[in-house]
């Protein structure tokens, strides 16, 4: 089991006082009801889609795209892109700072997460992920079998499938060592010969005067204490997303060249 990354903790934010209240209330009720609406119609789209196309969603992403850009709307959050996401199938690993990484990678391109399989199980955000086609993995080597037998049907089905090698989040300043572990799927000759990955890099902005950390979620930090902090904010900041050129996995002869290769991009970015 991956452990959380502790760091440094953040500074006790004071109680929130009446006006950060007001400000709660008018970014998030909008806000879940522009998610429960945006789960609603996705799963009715999705009673059609799944006879019709399987694996293949040609119509539900486009619903999780566009919530996660109103989303960004509505928190009153900056967001922006540099490069260009790849274009067909494959692999996208990036690092990871917060709650908020889901709605800014799935705002810009149509990628599927690639999660831990306890998450299928938490209230709510299971129910999100299941219904938008998270893959759920057991991290075992006893499953790496499966788990590519897994990776190659989504990949054929022309999915983008998107990893956080990192294994935990941060506070967003820095970027921990990729784990290897997943990457050996990569490196298998049924995925090799033709599989790109894309780098992508995560930069987060806080808001004026505030902690540079503001928008990180790690540790022992409670979710809804840092929904909260979010939505009483009294002004925001914004969050970057770099997409970096795709690597072949051909070029590389194992999974950890293939990690510290990816990682060193990710972290490129992040000190630019």
């Amino acid at each position: 089991m991956v452990e959380a990354w502790q760091g440094t903790p953040p500074p006790d934010k004071p109680p929130l006082a009446l006006r950060d209240w007001l400000r709660v209330l008018r970014r998030g009720l909008p806000l879940a009801l522009l998610v429960f609406c945006g789960l609603l119609v996705l799963v009715l789209i999705r009673l059609v889609e799944r006879p019709v196309f399987g694996q293949r969603r040609p119509v539900t992403p486009y619903v999780t795209q566009a919530v996660c850009r109103a989303a960004f709307l509505l928190l009153g959050i900056g967001y922006a892109t540099q490069g260009d996401p790849m274009r067909g199938a494959g692999a996208v690993v990036a690092n990871h700072a917060s709650w908020l990484d889901i709605f800014a990678l799935n705002a810009r391109k149509r990628i599927y997460f690639v999660s831990k399989s306890e998450v299928a199980g938490w209230p709510g955000i299971g129910w999100l992920a299941r219904a938008t086609g998270t893959v759920f993995i057991r991290r075992d080597r006893r499953d790496a079998l499966s788990q590519i037998a897994l990776f190659r049907d989504r990949l054929q089905a022309g999915h983008k499938l998107l990893f956080f090698p990192e294994g935990t989040s941060t506070d967003g300043l820095q970027v921990l060592p990729f784990k290897p572990t997943l990457f050996a799927a990569f490196l298998d000759p049924a995925l090799r010969a033709d599989l790109q990955v894309q780098p992508v890099t995560l930069r987060y902005c806080a808001p004026a005067g505030a902690d540079a950390r503001f928008y990180g979620w790690w540790g022992d930090m409670e979710f809804g204490a840092h929904l909260l902090a979010t939505l009483a904010a009294r002004c925001q900041g914004g969050v970057t997303v770099i997409y970096h050129p795709p690597v072949q996995v051909r070029d590389y002869t194992d999974r950890k060249a293939l990690a510290r290769a990816l990682e060193d991009r990710v972290r490129a970015g992040l000190a630019g």
